[in-house]
């Protein structure tokens, strides 16, 4: 059975799909942009995307999963105008949200996905077709009875690393001890990825503060960032002819 099997058979979501209503500012943004920016899960063409036609280009695309309320999404947009932004999120006011800072900051380079991100990497997603995948933050489900429902696991992860090109980069941060620790032992174990630090990553400059990371800082929580680098796989050997 292959990581993209296991997946689903764990259980686990990426999100947790809420019921939470929109305001009319997120309202009027998805009424007249979503149709130009975004796609649910089931408006998504069978089989794998063409990214490049879905955001007008070809250009390194890096797919943000839980990308909340969208303010650092739109941040790391403006940041890196050469980068295509694919942000994957169930909560509908968030993704309206989001197409609120894109209209703010007038970007071209940022699309949304509303939808689970397991199925959407595994279904829609070509392998090695993204240059970048971030998941800051995700829900770290604290109680012990819980932990089976976390979003870091080895399916997921091997899953992740074979749609990620040669030298593309997977980035997780969290503010739970426990969690990172999983995160770090998941993530050693794929033999796909390489670390690009002994242990934690430094906290990156370019990474936005964001609502979840200023309440850890109050409440004395420590983040932890993992920055991995998919390896560019090894040619086999020429086996050469024996002479007869």
């Amino acid at each position: 059975m292959g990581a993209t099997d296991q997946v689903r058979q764990t259980g686990v979501f990426s999100t947790v799909r809420r019921s939470v209503r929109m305001t009319v500012g997120q309202k009027r943004v998805w009424e007249t942009r979503w149709s130009e920016l975004g796609r649910t899960q089931e408006e998504l063409p069978a089989g794998e995307l063409d990214l490049a036609e879905w955001f007008g280009r070809t250009a390194p695309t890096v797919l943000e999963i839980g990308s909340g309320m969208g303010e650092a999404t739109a941040q790391l947009a403006v940041a890196a105008p050469e980068v295509n932004h694919l942000a994957a999120e169930v909560y509908p006011a968030g993704l309206g949200q989001l197409m609120l800072w894109v209209e703010k900051y007038d970007l071209a380079n940022v699309r949304l996905f509303q939808g689970d991100a397991l199925d959407f990497l595994r279904d829609n997603v070509a392998p090695d077709a993204l240059a970048g995948v971030r998941v800051f933050f995700p829900d770290p489900w604290p109680k012990k009875r819980h932990h089976k429902r976390r979003l870091i696991t080895p399916p997921f992860v091997g899953l992740i690393a074979a749609r990620l090109q040669p030298g593309g980069t997977l980035h997780l941060a969290t503010d739970w001890e426990h969690y990172a620790e999983r995160m770090l032992a998941v993530c050693e174990a794929e033999p796909a990825l390489r670390n690009q630090y002994d242990g934690w990553a430094p906290r990156p400059e370019w990474r936005p503060v964001t609502k979840f990371e200023s309440r850890a800082q109050a409440e004395g929580r420590e983040v932890r960032d993992l920055i991995y680098t998919k390896v560019t796989p090894t040619p086999a050997p020429k086996v050469m002819p024996t002479g007869s």
